[in-house]
């Protein structure tokens, strides 16, 4: 279940920051593009882990490694996630601090 609201919030931070960057000009390597593809392998490798989680509780996959790899890859995979999300706010609000 964890995992499943995982996915959500991060495809919610993805339509967040695609709004965000689409209502602004963007410029040659548009960096939207490229968290996008970033978020939306992140969202891939939960969508994988949950599904290896329930194909192991209907008892058809039998390697508990591969689920517990599947799961702590996911969940790396997030939290780095969240700490380039925090790192990027705290940046932007340094900007918006600065004086003109």
């Amino acid at each position: 279940m964890t995992m499943l609201t995982s996915v959500n919030l991060t495809r919610e931070i993805t339509s967040a920051a695609n709004a965000k960057l689409n209502s602004g000009k963007q410029t040659g390597g548009n960096f939207g593009e490229h968290m996008q593809k970033a978020l939306n392998e992140v969202a891939d490798a939960q969508a994988q882990a949950e599904g290896t989680i329930q194909a192991f509780e209907r008892g058809d996959e039998t390697d508990v490694a591969k689920v517990m790899l599947q799961r702590e890859k996911a969940s790396l995979a997030f939290e780095a996630t969240m700490q380039i999300r925090n790192k990027l706010l705290s940046a932007y609000k340094d900007i918006v601090s600065m004086p003109v």
